[in-house]
Order: C-alpha cells, then sequence, then structure tokens
C-alpha cells in the first residue's frame, strides 16, 4: 500500500463517483495548471457521465483546442457527435470569432456599416472593449452561456483554459456587475452621445445604434447574472481540480481552491495525474532496489534510480495534498501510464479509474 500518512477510512471516497451520483449537475468545470491533463480528465468524466445521462456536452474555452487529439476525430465549434457514442458530443468555442458574430448582428440591426476607414460599430465596441478590460470575453463568454443553454443538454463539462484564464473567466459575473452598473448609470447622461458619435462613424441613426448597443450589454448582464446565480449553486455547479504530484501544481491548485471559495463555487474533488505506482510506496520500491542494485547493470541501475527519486518526490506532494484537502475533498489519484491516453476505447478504459480507483490496500 502507498504510505501517505492518512487513515483512507476517515476520508471522502477517493473517486468521482459523488459527481456521477449528483443528477442535478449542470455545470461541471475542470480546470488547473497548463499541461496537467485538464483535457483528458474532462473527456474522460463526459464519457462516464454519458451512461447515466441523457445527454452529454464537453466545451473547450482553452484558446489552444485539444478535444479533437484526445477523441481523435475533428471537432468544431458547433457540437459534434462524439464516435462510439449516441449521446455525448463536444464543441470548441473560437471566442474572437463569436465577438465577430456579435458585432455584425448588431450592424444588421441597426443598419450601420463600417467604412474603408475600418469605422462603424466595430470602432465603438473596440473602442468600449479597451475602456473595460474583459468585457469582450464576457460578451463572448455570455454568448456562449446563450447558445449552450438554448441545446437540451442535461449536463456540459467545460475543459477549461489554465488557471489564470479559467479565475478571469469565472470572475466575469462579479467584476463585470460593477462594470455594467456603471455603464447604466452614464446611459441617461451621455447615452445621446454613444448613439450619435456611433453615426458619426458608420451610419445608422443615432437612437438606433444607442438603443443596440445598450440593449447587447443589458442581454448580456441579464445572462451573466443569471449564470453567476447557477455558478453558486452548488446543487448545479461544480469544479474539478486537476494537479500532477509537483510543487509548482500543488501550489496552483491551493490557489485556485481559495479563488473559487471567494467566487462562491463549489469544488470538493481533485484529480491527481500522472501518479507513479498509486499502489506502492517510495519506501516499499526502496526497499527492493536496495536489495536487488547490485544485480542490476549500470544503466538499469540509474533508471531505477531516477524513478525512485520521481516516486519520493511524487510521496511527498501526495501527502502534502491528502493534508491539505484529504478532510473535505475527494482525492483521486491517476497512474502514469506508459501510453497516451487518445481515441474513445482508451478514453473509456483510463475513465474508469475515476469512478473505480486504484484499491491502495492492495
Amino acid at each position: 500500500m502507498a504510505d501517505y500518512d492518512y487513515d483512507d477510512e476517515d476520508l471522502p471516497d477517493p473517486s468521482l463517483k459523488n459527481i456521477i451520483e449528483q443528477e442535478s449537475l449542470q455545470w461541471i468545470f475542470v480546470g488547473g495548471k497548463g499541461g496537467v491533463g485538464k483535457t483528458t480528465t474532462s473527456c474522460c468524466l463526459g464519457t462516464q457521465l454519458a451512461k447515466h445521462r441523457k445527454k452529454v456536452l464537453i466545451v473547450s474555452t482553452d484558446p489552444a483546442h485539444n478535444l479533437s487529439d484526445a477523441f481523435c476525430q475533428k471537432i468544431g465549434r458547433d457540437p459534434t457527435p462524439i464516435l462510439g457514442f449516441d449521446n455525448l458530443s463536444a464543441m470548441e468555442i473560437d471566442a474572437t470569432e463569436d465577438l465577430d458574430k456579435m458585432q455584425r448582428s448588431m450592424e444588421d440591426a441597426t443598419g450601420a456599416g463600417q467604412d474603408d476607414d475600418g469605422t462603424g460599430i466595430q470602432a465603438l465596441m473596440s473602442e468600449l472593449t479597451n475602456s473595460i478590460p474583459g468585457i469582450d470575453e464576457a460578451m463572448s463568454f455570455s454568448e456562449l452561456m446563450k447558445q449552450v443553454q438554448n441545446m437540451d443538454y442535461d449536463v456540459v463539462v467545460f475543459d477549461t483554459a489554465p488557471t489564470g484564464h479559467t479565475l478571469r473567466l469565472l470572475s466575469f459575473p462579479t467584476i463585470l456587475e460593477k462594470a455594467f452598473g456603471k455603464i447604466m448609470d452614464l446611459k441617461d447622461r451621455f447615452g445621446g452621445l454613444i448613439g450619435q458619435a456611433s453615426a458619426l462613424f458608420g451610419g445608422g441613426s443615432p437612437d438606433q445604434v444607442q438603443d443596440a448597443l445598450i440593449g447587447r450589454l443589458e442581454e448580456t448582464r441579464e445572462i451573466i447574472n443569471k449564470v453567476n446565480t447557477a455558478f453558486q449553486d452548488p446543487a448545479l455547479t461544480t469544479f474539478v481540480c486537476v494537479c500532477i504530484p509537483e510543487f509548482l501544481s500543488i501550489y496552483e491548485t491551493e490557489r485556485l481552491v481559495q479563488e473559487l471559495s471567494k467566487f462562491g463555487i463549489d469544488s470538493h474533488n481533485i484529480v491527481v495525474n500522472q501518479v507513479l505506482f498509486p499502489e506502492k510506496d517510495a519506501e516499499e520500491l526502496g526497499e527492493w532496489f536496495d536489495s536487488n542494485k547490485d544485480g542490476l547493470q549500470k544503466e538499469a541501475r540509474e533508471i531505477c534510480s531516477k524513478m525512485m527519486a520521481r516516486k519520493r518526490m511524487q510521496d511527498k506532494y501526495i501527502g502534502q495534498c491528502f493534508d491539505l484537502y484529504g478532510d473535505d475533498f475527494h482525492v483521486v489519484l491517476m497512474p502514469l501510464l506508459d501510453h497516451e491516453v487518445r481515441g474513445v476505447d482508451k478514453l473509456k478504459d483510463f475513465s474508469e479509474l475515476l469512478i473505480n480507483p486504484i484499491d491502495l490496500e492492495e
């Protein structure tokens, strides 16, 4: 048994079975530091949810999309059915394209165009996004949420970008509510100037342009407020933190857990990926190595020595992880495999370990 110095009888079940069994969940975020296996965990969780839910959607919000690579099939910005499933789909969103599409719809609605100098309602939108950092991402995110909410999915798994980007995404509701509040306060005093300026830029009557812009902002705020309420409801939303047993990753996870708590978002599951022999401990392996190393060739001794150093380091940080979260979190140890987890079959096999983890008592 791996010796992480804890009494597992008193700890939460070391699996994600709690997520599968919580049928009320609608939004599941999977996040963590870059390169720790967020996409693999998202895909595995999606495959397990597909066994119990009618329709499951996996959404990648990471600009560097990996869902296509994980499932070994082309996945676009619209929900794409995953081969081998009849109730699992995935999509990779493009925030820039979503924002451009929204601007074009506003142009069509107001009759405001874009002249050869690149002005018009896009110029006004550009000015707005420069004045309020993050508002472009927030409006794009609201478009995504509006799109997803109009789809008939029981649960949505978000494969998020690395921690910093994800925290910014989750902070949209609280930060931009304040920003939109200021905009609405200024609307009555300076709203006419907004419309006149936009009309001068690219055509369309001032009233049309002002109403379209303010209307879009109010719609965005309404969606974000609704999303914020859902995100802060532990019956509807939870966040799965993913890490590997190294200092920087554990540190980033602690930061993520604290920030999620500030935003009022539920988080009680941690997946630790790339664990060397989770069922064994470094001391046990060390005893074997010490008693057998004299009979090994030099190259084999060096390889085993490096493996032992890595195992000791991992056990140290896994122990810290249980010290920090073991009493309150479901901590799942996922083994480092001899092969990549790509393709539906391998994802299905690996996903079983999220629900039926390796027995540490063996």
